[in-house]
């Protein structure tokens, strides 16, 4: 991989990032077959580069789960739901003014506040916005005293959920399009903790009583909305969790992303073994000592719990580490091991994000590379001008 990676980007001097299609088109393929069937709906938070949705949505994948209203209405595609709740006002209004839009958009919302900013942003009953809605999948543990999961919608039990199903289908300017339960503590975390067995037996435990619970649940809650007003779809799950949330029968389509480009993360899973896709190139700048070498840049740690899995993390040469003393830095990453005795000033080091999508924000484009060769270069959402987050 190394030497195929530097063949076709033996031009270019680094900081740059590239995606592997070879991998990134297996990894399509693997989604789809794990998913057995159901639709997987793009998340495309994980991906940020238009050229590589559309290649996603050619291999297969339906739909996109977008992470803002304003990224959305840029898309432009025929099926868009938004994944996160909005109080954007000027990009609500834009919604509920165009025709085209209310077509091929679904906001996400969980509480009566949610509904009345589509109110007021102008939807009426000759222009209804499609709404789904957004109910909450984390596992509550020790009878309920502790929350073990996204921290997202208030809405949990089927009665809440009836009720604002109930206030929806009340208001003419508003069409109850779906539902969704996203199980993070499923399809987020990996099984099997490198270095750590007891702990990966402890969350092996955890996602077994959690999927046994939401999968109860979630089925129990369809079955009520639907008796209140029909729902085109019902959407869960995620990269880690595709091949059991598209099991279940409620359940009429996953989403995922994350697997297409398989940051480091998502090397913690024992089900599936995604292959990397997405790599960052930095120059090496210093030789600080006999044992380190140091590259130009590097800080780019990922969002969640601050920790060592968050940074990125060196894959080519082999052999290498980020210092645990310095971390990766804003403007150097000195590194580590065995591999940083061979570097030289001028060598490059291939590094991978721990997160999916959140690479795209460091870099205007990206550099598709095919076997050994340069195949083409697109622009991130970063570099055509757009950064919604």
């Amino acid at each position: 991989m190394q030497e195929r990676l530097n063949a076709a980007t033996a031009d270019l001097d680094p900081p740059f990032a590239v995606v592997d299609l070879d991998a990134f088109d297996a990894n399509a393929a693997e989604l789809l077959r794990r998913a057995a069937g159901k639709p997987v709906r793009l998340a495309s938070k994980s991906v940020r580069c238009r050229e590589l949705a559309r290649r996603a949505h050619g291999a297969g994948l339906r739909g996109t789960l977008a992470f803002t209203l304003p990224e959305a209405l840029w898309l432009d595609e025929d099926d868009v739901v938004v994944g996160y709740p909005t109080v954007d006002r000027a990009a609500l209004r834009e919604l509920a003014g165009s025709g085209p839009a209310r077509e091929t958009v679904t906001v996400m919302v969980d509480s009566r506040e949610h509904l009345e900013a589509l109110a007021a942003a102008g939807a009426t009953p000759e222009g209804p916005v499609r709404v789904c809605l957004d109910v909450d999948a984390s596992w509550w543990a020790l009878g309920g005293r502790i929350r073990v999961g996204a921290k997202r919608s208030p809405l949990r039990t089927a009665g809440q959920v009836v009720d604002l199903a109930r206030e929806v289908a009340r208001r003419p300017e508003l069409v109850l399009d779906g539902l969704m339960m996203y199980e993070a503590q499923i399809a987020g975390v990996g099984d099997a903790p490198p270095g750590n067995p007891l702990r990966g037996a402890a969350l092996r435990a955890m996602q077994r009583a959690s999927g046994r619970e939401i999968a109860d649940r979630r089925a129990a809650i369809v079955s009520a909305v639907r008796e209140v007003a029909p729902l085109r779809f019902v959407n869960g799950g995620g990269t880690g969790s595709v091949e059991a949330t598209a099991a279940e029968a409620s359940v009429t389509e996953v989403a995922a992303g994350s697997g297409l480009f398989a940051p480091t993360l998502f090397d913690a899973y024992r089900a599936f073994t995604p292959r990397p896709a997405a790599f960052f190139a930095l120059p090496v700048v210093r030789r600080p000592s006999p044992r380190a070498a140091t590259v130009l840049g590097g800080g780019y740690p990922a969002s969640g719990p601050a920790g060592r899995d968050r940074l990125p993390r060196p894959a080519f040469p082999p052999g290498l580490r980020v210092d645990p003393l310095e971390g990766a830095g804003e403007v150097q990453t000195p590194l580590l091991g065995r591999g940083a005795r061979s570097l030289r000033v001028g060598d490059r080091v291939w590094m991978r994000h721990a997160k999916a999508g959140e690479l795209c924000e460091r870099f205007d484009v990206l550099h598709l590379v095919q076997g050994d060769r340069r195949v083409a270069t697109v622009p991130t959402y970063r570099g055509e001008g757009r950064t919604f987050l």
